[in-house]
């Protein structure tokens, strides 16, 4: 039977699972009190939080279909990023300082309602940010327009130089 503080714990847990669109789970083993501090405060910049979790607490409060999914990564020493709608963020963040403190380890990844491997994390740590795709987007978007504004510029321009060539033309004739 759970005691009071454990349902506590679950409940605080269910309501962050709740909350959150993408979960990353790490093996802290090896990380000081202060590296995870460090770590806390790089993954807050984007509304995110790193929480050290127990296994069977954070099984219990994920559900049956979900705890069913994790169960071979919910291992050893678990600490799990609470992502918000952006993805990359947090996977930038977590390769970042693994890269900075080898102890880090990701272990996987829970994103848009699927559990990645580490492969899978490390090609999201390199994809560009949502803003600079949405940058990107804007950009290619925006080119055939700057293009054909340019063309209809240069017409005009090139007309009125012909017609001035040829004023030039005619006043030499004329002398």
């Amino acid at each position: 039977m759970p005691t009071a503080k454990k349902e506590a714990s679950i409940e605080e847990l269910r309501q962050k699972v709740a909350a959150a669109k993408n979960l990353f789970f790490t093996n802290y083993a090896g990380l000081t009190v202060q590296q995870i501090t460090k770590l806390r405060s790089e993954l807050r910049k984007d509304g995110n939080t790193y929480s050290v979790v127990k296994n069977t607490l954070f099984a219990r409060a994920a559900g049956e279909e979900l705890a069913t999914a994790l169960a071979d990564i919910l291992v050893g020493p678990t600490g799990v990023v609470f992502a918000g709608e952006d993805p990359v963020a947090p996977a930038k963040a977590l390769r970042t300082f693994a890269d900075d403190n080898k102890t880090l380890d990701v272990k996987a990844a829970y994103v848009d309602g699927k559990v990645v491997d580490k492969a899978a994390f490390t090609a999201l740590a390199t994809m560009p940010s949502k803003q600079q795709l949405q940058a990107q987007v804007l950009g290619m978007l925006a080119s055939p327009i700057r293009n054909f504004v340019g063309i209809l510029a240069a017409n005009p321009g090139g007309f009125v130089r012909v017609l001035s060539a040829r004023e030039k033309q005619l006043a030499e004739s004329a002398t």
